[in-house]
C-alpha cells in the first residue's frame, strides 16, 4: 500500500506535491482530447481522490488504536466489532482502489489516459469525471461484464 507524505517530504520536492484541483475549471470537448490542462486536472483529481483515502485510512487505523473494544455488555461489544468489521472491509476495498488510482496516474504520466485499452477509442470526458479510474468507454466495459457474465453462467 501507498504511504501518504509527510509535510516535511511535500515541502522539500516539490513534484510530490499534489496539485491544487482548479474548481473553476471543467474538461470539455470543446478543446484537444486530452491536452495538458485536461491531464493536469485529472491528475490533481486522482490525487485528492488518493489523499482524502489515506488520510481516511490514517484516521481509522487512530481510532483502532485508541478505542478499545472491551465493551462489558456482550451485546454491545458485538455491535462494536460488527462496525468494526465493516469499517475495515470498507478500508480494504479503499486500498484496493488506491492501486486503481496509482494504474491511473501511471497512464498520465506515459501519455495512454483517457484512451479505452481495448479499442484505444478516447473515454468520454463524462464517463473520466464520473470515474477518473476508467480504462474503457462505456461501450468496451459492457461487453467486458457482458462476456464476464456469460462465463460464469457457463
Amino acid at each position: 500500500m501507498a504511504t501518504a507524505l509527510t509535510k516535511n517530504e511535500a515541502q522539500a520536492d516539490p513534484a510530490l506535491r499534489a496539485p491544487t484541483l482548479d474548481t473553476d475549471y471543467r474538461p470539455s470537448a470543446d478543446e484537444p482530447f486530452m491536452n495538458e490542462r485536461q491531464l493536469e486536472y485529472f491528475r490533481a483529481k486522482l490525487l485528492a481522490w488518493k489523499e482524502n483515502i489515506l488520510r481516511e485510512s490514517r484516521d481509522t487505523l487512530n481510532q483502532l488504536q485508541n478505542d478499545s473494544l472491551r465493551e462489558p455488555d456482550v451485546t454491545d461489544r458485538a455491535s462494536s466489532e460488527t462496525d468494526w468489521s465493516i469499517e475495515l472491509r470498507t478500508r480494504d476495498r479503499q486500498r484496493k482502489l488506491i492501486s486503481k488510482i496509482d494504474a491511473a496516474l501511471r497512464r498520465i504520466a506515459e501519455g495512454e489516459y483517457g484512451y479505452c485499452e481495448v479499442t484505444g477509442e478516447p473515454i468520454s470526458l463524462a464517463r473520466l469525471e464520473a470515474r477518473p479510474i476508467a480504462t474503457m468507454t462505456v461501450e468496451a466495459q459492457e461487453r467486458h461484464e457482458r462476456q464476464e457474465k456469460i462465463s460464469r453462467d457457463e
